[in-house]
């Protein structure tokens, strides 16, 4: 008869709506936070802490909406109460409690270096705010969490004084006592020793831990730490937070679920179906934020499961184990089989199948596209990055793909006036159904008059004028490929439209302008091909 093993449960409990918004040019608006909140919820984590009511209006706001929530428990942030005054007299305190939220986390010194210096005030003052606060919120009932500030630090300085800190908010009442690792020094092998130690003085399944990424190891430690016994894991999304940030949910929510050596031994309260949301949940942050996603994300980012040499990818089509360390599709993710010089047959073949090209694997065109792949390339093309570029030649390699916009010719000028102002303007004669048509338009850049030429007179282009309305150019990067005067340069454009899809095209020419233009054309080809433009007669 088999035996079940009982799982300890762990407890997620995300911090980027207050951690996340310390990072150097984040400033959440309202209407951020209820994304993102809403977000976090349907993914499942135990804990939303929504910031410092009273802190700022934005927060205060963000509480006032008193929402609920189907499976996050909406917690306060705040500070122990202040020397000098009671928790009942506190104005931090006060605002906490008029938050309304269920769950409660304060955060209090526990490094004696930090009481002397920072606080200015005694030991002794120290443990008493901490236990007076606590038995505040505990009396109203509230789940209350401490957050042991520089825990690790207090630890390996003065342990007897640090292990004080914690069991005068545990001894009067604390739901968690959550360890931080708050600059981001400690190494896993300390957090292991330490976290192990602790739970001698207070039981594991009321620990937390809460790590920052200033040596690269916020996820090993806080995996190293639930080894070790704590039961409670404080991060954010994408990692975000001040300095190197913090510890990257979006890596440690699949490791619990997805690696043995924790899912058999623990559990959450994130359903397994919910896993796959994580990917759409980073790329979310970034799209708030307004930022590139990084790619090289673990788990979640668009290069985690790439492929570039062609060993690597027969491989990977003989047994996707050699190398991924799980199935994307697990994470909402997915394969990607980049196409480049380094490419042999079997990448092309994959990235054919991926993009819905049918063919028999001895036509000749395969390897007309390799060898066409390869010369680009040598003339400064890297279709590594520039996925609809590489689509658009495929198919017209294939003969897949009908003829849209003609580019018949074009003028950019650039101009200085007399107030110093520099004025870029571009005409562009376009060919649709045997029609020329005339377009101009001016910009900060030739790149963007060229732009605005086009856009600007989509009403000219007739049945392509629905299509292009909604097309945006999202980022624009050129790269000298070699100096002197007949440099080669190779230009890269994001583009994106309403449907929030990102492609990425590419132009290679010794004139900037040109290699611009090229990048543009395919943006506007691949615009029109993926929404199912008619063909040019």
């Amino acid at each position: 008869m088999e035996i079940k093993m009982n799982k300890d449960k762990l407890y997620i409990f995300d911090t980027t709506l207050r951690d996340g918004a310390q990072t150097q040019g984040v400033d959440f608006s309202l209407d951020d936070k209820l994304k993102i909140a809403n977000s976090l919820d349907n993914l499942g984590v135990d804990y939303i802490e929504g910031g410092w009511p009273g802190a700022n209006p934005t927060d205060t706001e963000f509480f006032q909406k008193k929402i609920k929530y189907k499976n996050s428990i909406i917690t306060a942030f705040g500070m122990t109460k202040k020397s000098g005054r009671s928790a009942d007299n506190d104005p931090g305190l006060s605002a906490l409690l008029n938050s309304n939220t269920p769950a409660v986390c304060l955060v209090g010194k526990s490094w004696d270096f930090h009481v002397d210096v920072a606080l200015g005030i005694t030991e002794k003052e120290n443990l008493e705010n901490i236990s007076e606060s606590t038995k505040h919120f505990v009396k109203e009932k509230k789940e209350f969490m401490f957050d042991a500030e520089h825990f690790f630090d207090g630890y390996k300085n003065n342990k007897d004084y640090a292990i004080s800190c914690i069991k005068a908010a545990f001894d009067n009442g604390a739901r968690w006592i959550v360890l931080c690792d708050t600059n981001g020094g400690t190494l896993p092998n300390e957090v292991s020793e330490i976290v192990s130690d602790v739970t001698k003085h207070i039981p594991g399944k009321n620990l937390g831990i809460h790590a920052h990424n200033d040596t690269g190891n916020a996820v090993a430690n806080s995996l190293a730490a639930v080894l070790a016994g704590v039961r409670q894991i404080q991060g954010t999304i994408n990692g975000l937070g001040e300095r190197c940030g913090n510890a990257n949910l979006m890596s440690i929510i699949p490791t619990l679920h997805l690696k043995e050596k924790f899912s058999k031994s623990f559990t959450t309260n994130i359903k397994s179906e919910n896993i796959n949301k994580l990917t759409q949940c980073s790329r979310l942050l970034d799209e708030i934020l307004n930022r590139k996603p990084n790619k090289h994300l673990p788990y979640v980012g668009a290069a985690a499961f790439s492929h570039k040499g062609g060993l690597h990818v027969s491989a990977v089509q003989k047994d996707p184990k050699t190398y991924e360390h799980i199935d994307p599709e697990l994470v909402g993710n997915s394969r990607n089989i980049v196409v480049s010089d380094q490419a042999g047959k079997s990448n092309i073949v994959s990235r054919l199948k991926s993009i819905g090209i049918n063919f028999k694997m001895d036509d000749p065109k395969i390897i007309k596209l390799l060898e066409e792949v390869k010369d680009r390339e040598f003339i400064g093309y890297s279709y590594d990055g520039a996925d609809a570029s590489f689509e658009l030649l495929a198919r017209r390699i294939m003969g897949e793909i009908p003829r849209f916009i003609l580019i018949k010719e074009y003028d950019v000028t650039v101009k200085k006036d007399n107030t110093g102002n520099i004025i870029s303007t571009a005409k562009a004669q376009l060919e649709v159904d045997k029609k020329l048509i005339l377009c101009e338009g001016e910009g900060n850049g030739p790149v963007h008059a060229l732009d605005n030429a086009i856009r600007n007179n989509v009403d000219k282009l007739a049945k392509y004028s629905n299509y292009l309305k909604d097309l945006r150019l999202v980022d624009y990067k050129v790269r000298i490929l070699n100096t002197g005067t007949e440099a080669v340069t190779r230009v890269s454009i994001e583009s994106t439209d309403s449907k929030g899809k990102n492609w990425f095209t590419i132009g290679v020419s010794e004139n900037i302008i040109e290699a611009s233009f090229k990048a543009l054309v395919d943006s506007l080809d691949y615009k029109l091909f993926k929404d199912n433009a008619p063909a040019s007669i």
